[in-house]
């Protein structure tokens, strides 16, 4: 069982219905906003890569610093994870040469090496303890992983799986209300829905950034990454704005089981 006075000290969001929508939104943000630094500037996936690792290192440490819960700070640390997730992941897929496959089983691997060390160290992966420097440390470790994993899955699915930018889409969306069933109606243990949802909404995010952006003749609508980045950040904040997302509201989370 979770300590009770975790979740009040904890300095990260309710998971509620809001926090998926945003979780979503950045995941997109991540695909568009990596793919403009790297593709739109031209300046490669190595170069976009160490740009955005810097900025999560710096986002990372001030959240891990913080002594209390700041949302924008908190949401600005999971967009900083989706758009370094992209540019590594298409940096191992395709600077590397090894290939959608390949890239999702390394990191995969990866995934489930931080979430085990985690649990060695702490004895639980559950996002209700998120109170101490080392768990935090952990949490953001699993989150980059998991949010790399997710972007590499996602362009698997749409290119050599073969169903294309809305095809990896609905698929990941339907994988979603799979687990969203599957938590209303079973007693399976939160967490391990928490980091299966967490990692499934990065391919989606993914999927429908691609199908935003790229060229019409290979599936998307072929907006703007740096105006189609600007909107949906724009559409960010102004969920978290909206979104309650105050300490009180930690109680609400259902306790790992």
């Amino acid at each position: 069982m979770s300590n009770p006075t975790a979740a009040h000290g904890s300095k990260v969001p309710a998971v509620t219905l809001g926090f998926w929508v945003v979780k979503i939104a950045a995941t997109t943000l991540g695909e568009t906003g990596g793919d403009a630094v790297t593709m739109t500037m031209n300046l490669g996936y190595a170069v976009g890569t160490a740009i955005f690792f810097v900025v999560f290192l710096v986002l990372a440490a001030a959240q891990i610093r913080a002594r209390s819960f700041h949302r924008f700070l908190y949401w600005g640390v999971i967009v900083a994870t989706t758009t370094v997730g992209t540019t590594l992941a298409d940096f191992a897929d395709r600077s590397l040469g090894i290939g959608y496959i390949g890239g999702s089983s390394l990191l995969f691997v990866l995934v489930l090496i931080a979430l085990g060390a985690w649990y060695l160290a702490e004895g639980s992966v559950s996002v209700n303890n998120i109170v101490t420097p080392r768990v935090e440390a952990f949490y953001w470790l699993t989150i980059l992983t998991s949010n790399t994993l997710g972007t590499a899955l996602g362009d698997f699915l749409a290119d050599d799986g073969g169903l294309g930018f809305e095809g990896g889409a609905l698929v990941f969306g339907a994988g979603l209300a799979v687990l969203a069933a599957l938590y209303f109606v079973t007693p399976i243990s939160r967490t391990l829905l928490f980091w299966a949802a967490f990692i499934l909404t990065r391919p989606l995010g993914a999927t429908l950034g691609d199908l935003l952006t790229k060229p019409r003749d290979e599936g998307g609508l072929d907006l703007s990454r740096i105006s189609s980045s600007a909107v949906i950040a724009i559409v960010i904040v102004i969920c978290i704005s909206l979104m309650r997302q105050h300490k009180e509201a930690h109680s609400t989370v259902a306790p790992p089981t």
